[in-house]
């Protein structure tokens, strides 16, 4: 039996939302023409919407796989890239041998450019959905074509608070706990009155066996951040997430041999071979890769390699409708060093009603969506915010 892509599809996807993520618009922060703002806490831009860009693969016997990638900003570069060039470069291959293609197209930009941003994004979302076909076309779940369930419960931890002020944080953190989640990561960016405060008046409402994580969203130098996890590390801090800029590999591994508490780093890195000088310097012991930025392939690849290092797994989430996260779910729990996985409450059960499955997430634990591939499918409703993507 052969089997053959026949063709590749890109839609931007542009879902409006009352309050962007991570909570309101601070003073001094406002929404340009484009719909981007920045984030004074962490000098990044976001957008007021919830943006990705989705894509669809069809077979020539009419089998569809769906991907999902990285897109909050610019999404017509991520579009451009998959509909232009690995798109067409895709058409004619075997969607059954999904990692030899991930190889091949990644080949294609050697030497120009490849080894992060919008490329690697593009090739993600593309790489989700051809393994979402080979593992419809074999009738399987995706994390049986990956080596097999390995957990059955994956834990999930409840990721930002999105409220003005840090007396109303401290609410939704409880509201949380009584729903039986037991973890919960606080952002720096928005923590007006910093990040040990934050996390001393989290732990006195929470008490002693609630897991309380700080994203430091990378604001600080290899010096304030060990002060800081120290300040934070007296009220049982569980993690300090990326506490030095992405490119400060020497403050990482400073920071990593000098404080109290875990680190834990890389939603940022695409790759294996990013991540590969960092489990070598021993600049973390909890990975978090972003399936919407690495694809299924090197997340496995990365998930992997880590577990030889006796490193933890505790993967990121991002905006999305929610086919990139069936993926990382399915992904997760085919690593054995995987803890558990972020629930980005205020993306995933908004936007649950844009897809078809019974993904989930409820009392603390993710719910694997069931059936072959992914498991899950773009709903109806998804339509009425998405454009077709043409080359060009």
């Amino acid at each position: 039996m052969t089997e053959r892509i026949a063709t590749v599809e890109a839609f931007r996807i542009v879902i409006p939302r009352e309050v962007p993520y991570l909570g309101p618009l601070r003073e001094g922060e406002a929404s340009n023409a484009r719909g981007y703002f920045i984030r004074r806490g962490n000098r990044s831009a976001y957008p007021v919407t919830d943006t990705s860009v989705l894509v669809k693969v069809t077979t020539e016997s009419g089998c569809i796989g769906w991907g999902e990638c990285y897109a909050i900003v610019a999404p017509g570069a991520v579009a451009e890239i998959i509909t232009d060039l690995l798109g067409p470069l895709c058409i004619g291959r075997d969607p059954r041998d999904p990692v030899p293609l991930h190889e091949d197209l990644y080949d294609t930009m050697r030497v120009r450019g490849f080894g992060s941003g919008y490329f690697v994004d593009a090739l993600a979302g593309l790489d989700i959905a051809i393994w979402d076909i080979a593992a419809r076309l074999a009738g399987l779940p995706l994390c049986r074509m990956l080596g097999g369930q390995r957990h059955a419960q994956l834990p999930a931890y409840v990721s930002g608070l999105p409220r003005p002020r840090l007396e109303e944080r401290v609410e939704l953190a409880l509201e949380w706990q009584a729903k039986g989640f037991d973890a919960v990561k606080f952002a720096a960016a928005v923590a007006e009155r910093g990040e040990a405060a934050e996390m001393a008046a989290l732990r006195r409402a929470l008490g002693p066996e609630m897991r309380i994580a700080c994203d430091m969203h990378w604001k600080h130098t290899a010096l304030a951040a060990t002060r800081l996890i120290d300040r934070m590390h007296a009220h049982d801090l569980w993690f300090a997430e990326a506490p030095v800029a992405p490119e400060d590999l020497e403050g990482q591994r400073e920071v990593a041999a000098k404080a109290r508490t875990s680190v834990a780093l890389g939603e940022e890195w695409r790759t294996a071979f990013e991540y590969r000088p960092r489990l070598i310097d021993r600049c973390m012991d909890i990975i978090q890769p972003e399936m919407a930025h690495t694809g299924v392939t090197e997340f496995m690849k990365i998930g992997r390699m880590a577990e030889a290092f006796h490193c933890r797994c505790i993967p990121h989430a991002s905006i999305g409708i929610g086919i990139f996260q069936a993926a990382s779910l399915h992904a997760s729990v085919a690593l054995q060093n995987c803890d558990g996985h972020e629930y980005q409450h205020s993306i995933f059960d908004r936007n649950l009603r844009f897809i078809q499955g019974d993904m989930a997430c409820e009392a603390g634990f993710y719910r694997l969506p069931s059936g072959p591939g992914l498991g899950v499918q773009p709903a109806d409703d998804v339509w009425r915010f998405a454009t077709r993507h043409e080359a060009g």
